[in-house]
């Protein structure tokens, strides 16, 4: 087998060689009984993105190894969210519960304290796991949903902050991970059926494992794609205000301005602050300085003083209204 999977080579192989891609192929909603079928003729028979497949393939089989800038490049980021999405349901609703009830019958209906702190232990670890995936699934994803679309959100709400908090959950998922299989090691209740126990165990290790490289797909590989995402927008943004500012004549009357350049005119020459101003009107910081920006394109003037004049001929304020 090469360094990497190609589109060519025969899914079956995938299996072969690295037994987590049976989880892969799942969350992609690929079917078995492929037989000798390319990784390319089984993923366009199921209307799965072929790149988007080998990436995440090619990630997961290249661990720290891999370099993420050669797989980002043809990733169709709606079929990744697809996939982070399918993984999250799959550690919800069947996996977590399975292990549950894989622990119950193991310490059967037993009244020892230290059980029914292990089980307390547990159902905190799964519902931890669950606010994880249910940030991702109603901030993250909905964020890249809103560039997808064409729209940068404001800056304080950019990926950034974003991903250092979801990378902070899948930290903090780590430790309680290592906590649960140390207390069940160390203090699992000695009557309780050692098979189970063992199963449990095998269980939660084979979930760690799973989850840590869910975990760093989502900080690498997919953090990779939303950045550039993000550029490619801030740079359709920043061209397309060029254009519009060629495009629109430059006038010198109050005619020209919209009536919320009107209102931060006003808000400017009675000497608040862009945050101050922000406040007032309900709006970020950022657009604010936008409007300044296109007021100053549009008359030339780019100074409190010279708007304040401006505001007093074109009667937006009083005299008395400003503080001199």
């Amino acid at each position: 087998m090469t360094d990497k999977y190609r589109a060519s080579d025969p899914m079956s192989e995938l299996i072969s060689d690295d037994y987590r891609m049976l989880q892969v192929i799942s969350r992609f909603g690929l079917a078995f009984g492929f037989g000798d079928a390319s990784i390319q003729t089984v993923c366009r028979e199921c209307g799965v993105d072929v790149p988007t497949f080998l990436a995440v393939v090619n990630f997961i089989r290249g661990g720290d190894h891999v370099k993420v800038s050669e797989l980002v490049e043809d990733v169709d980021i709606n079929a990744l969210m697809e996939y982070l999405k399918q993984s999250h349901s799959y550690f919800v609703d069947f996996r977590l519960p399975a292990i549950k009830r894989k622990l119950l019958e193991a310490i059967g209906v037993s009244s020892n304290q230290i059980a029914v702190l292990i089980l307390k232990f547990y159902d905190e670890y799964a519902a931890e796991v669950s606010r994880h995936m249910d940030y991702e699934n109603h901030h993250v994803h909905p964020y890249v949903e809103q560039l997808l679309a064409g729209r940068l959100p404001d800056s304080e709400h950019g990926f950034h902050i974003l991903s250092h908090r979801h990378q902070d959950n899948h930290s903090s998922i780590e430790k309680s991970s290592s906590e649960l299989k140390n207390i069940l090691i160390k203090y699992y209740p000695a009557k309780s059926n050692v098979q189970l126990l063992n199963e449990v165990l095998m269980d939660i290790y084979m979930m760690e494992e799973d989850m840590l490289s869910h975990c760093r797909l989502e900080d690498h590989l997919f953090a990779e794609c939303v950045h550039r995402l993000e550029d490619e927008v801030r740079m359709r943004g920043t061209q397309q205000a060029e254009e519009e500012a060629v495009a629109t004549p430059r006038a010198e009357s109050a005619d020209s301005l919209s009536d919320r350049e009107k209102e931060v005119i006003v808000e400017v020459v009675k000497g608040l602050s862009n945050k101050e101003i922000a406040e007032n009107m309900f709006i970020s910081v950022n657009t604010v300085m936008t409007h300044r920006r296109n007021i100053s394109k549009k008359l030339n003037i780019h100074s409190p003083a010279g708007l304040t004049i401006y505001a007093i001929v074109n009667g937006l304020v009083k005299l008395d209204e400003i503080k001199l």
